[in-house]
């Protein structure tokens, strides 16, 4: 049972009589025990909801339309606490962590409910066969998972748990139920890749509800003091990659239509290849997972900039960013400029030294470290800098420091940028609402 916090205002719980404090026990006989069974049960025309207030039982009727909410706040989104990760992978970020962060940081959640609710990728090992009905029987899906190797005995070793390749067998499951799966697999060198990464993309492309496979580098921070001896991807390993990925992709697109295996970004970026056409990322199934974002990103910037007539102010503008993406950022300015050339855009590259080894991704990037490296530098008027390098709340960094301690650092004016094109389009060329102030 879960217990209701409280009760909106005005709505059809609160007319029937539910009060804060209440416990739900069942919602048409069926036990609710988290939100997948509170959001599933009560998305029924009519609704028998036994309660307990206090120590007495009682049941409340309501009728409404269907999926219709009706008004019932929690403790916390899942109703329950977060399923804690009970691997121990040898490529895992957070273990790779910098000491002093917030304690979340430190958490490692694997919950199923997670991958439903908000695209998490969950690695099976926590699910248990009452989980997978559940699954099954209430059609949650997309479900996410995180595979990184079809080899039982490698995967056992790769997340250090005995049970993780036994959980493989979910994935038959899932596939035979009729669920929708995304898998990804984070590659370590020479440990899962090659003929590894063969033996999994034919297993995994022999599933018909599997609709995308991203196949990711894992993250190497300078934090890996007595972590298991992991390689850096080079141009030519990462090239290997690449081949053994198109080759799957052309032969999944000839026998079902769609390019069903993606190569992260970054493989192309280390490789020294360009990106693929924006046809070859069909709907962009992996674009969270760093799949096509810098395609998608140049193709909304491009469309965005053939529309804009004029330039809406003479200002000067830094625009952040991080190692990897810095030479699309260059070029995104440079068309910019070919059509408006009183642009005054510099694009500034920020080495990672918070996270260290060899992260370069914009979205690791921290405030201390755009402090650090722009103070003493000629001051722009503009700084802009991208949503992906904040918190959810928008204003802190992953290090703590805030978008307001940069511009007062720096004594610059910051704004962030949306994650498409479009906006930072609109932005370095004065477009957008309050740009000009």
């Amino acid at each position: 049972m879960v217990k209701i916090i409280s009760v909106v205002s005005g709505s059809i719980a609160k007319k029937a009589g539910i009060k804060a404090g209440d416990f739900i026990i069942r919602v048409n006989g069926s036990d609710v025990n988290d939100v997948l069974d509170y959001r599933f049960y009560t998305a029924e025309r009519e609704l028998e909801i036994l309660l307990l207030r206090g120590e007495k039982k009682s049941v409340k009727y309501i009728k409404k339309s269907e999926y219709d909410d009706i008004g019932l706040e929690f403790s916390s989104y899942l109703m329950d606490e977060k399923k804690r990760c009970r691997n121990n992978c040898v490529f895992c970020f957070i273990d790779q962590n910098p000491p002093g962060m917030r304690e979340a940081v430190y958490f490692k959640d694997d919950d199923e409910r997670l991958s439903f609710l908000q695209g998490n990728y969950v690695t099976l090992t926590n699910l248990s066969e009452s989980d997978v009905e559940r699954i099954i029987k209430m059609r949650i899906m997309p479900v996410n998972i995180s595979v990184h190797t079809t080899n039982p005995e490698l995967r056992v070793k790769m997340m250090r748990n005995r049970f993780a390749g036994e959980c493989l067998k979910y994935l038959k499951r899932f596939d035979e139920g009729g669920i929708a799966i995304n898998t990804q697999i984070v590659l370590c060198r020479d440990i899962n890749d090659g003929t590894e990464l063969e033996r999994s993309l034919e297993y995994l492309t022999s599933f018909e509800h599997i609709m995308s496979i991203a196949v990711v580098p894992c993250g190497l921070t300078g934090h890996r003091k007595g972590l298991f001896e992991i390689k850096p991807y080079d141009k030519e390993t990462a090239g290997q990659v690449i081949d053994i990925i198109d080759r799957f992709g052309e032969k999944t697109l000839l026998e079902r239509g769609i390019r069903l295996v993606y190569a992260a970004d970054e493989f192309y970026l280390v490789a020294e290849r360009a990106i693929p056409p924006e046809k070859d990322y069909e709907d962009y199934p992996q674009i969270e997972n760093g799949v096509g974002m810098l395609r998608s990103h140049f193709e909304e910037f491009m469309y965005a900039l053939e529309k804009i007539d004029n330039c809406g102010y003479n200002k000067r503008i830094t625009a952040v960013t991080g190692e990897a993406a810095y030479s699309h950022i260059c070029s995104l300015v440079d068309a910019a400029k070919s059509k408006f050339p009183e642009l005054k855009v510099k694009v500034r590259s920020i080495k990672n030294n918070f996270f260290g080894g060899h992260i370069s991704v914009s979205g690791l990037v921290v405030g201390g470290d755009i402090i650090a490296q722009l103070k003493g530098e000629e001051k722009s008027d503009i700084i802009l800098l991208p949503c992906n390098m904040l918190r959810y709340d928008r204003e802190l960094f992953l290090d703590d420091t805030s978008v307001t301690d940069i511009e007062k650092a720096l004594n610059t004016k910051v704004i962030v940028t949306e994650k498409d094109g479009a906006d930072f389009a609109k932005k370095i060329t004065g477009q957008s609402e309050g740009d000009t102030e």
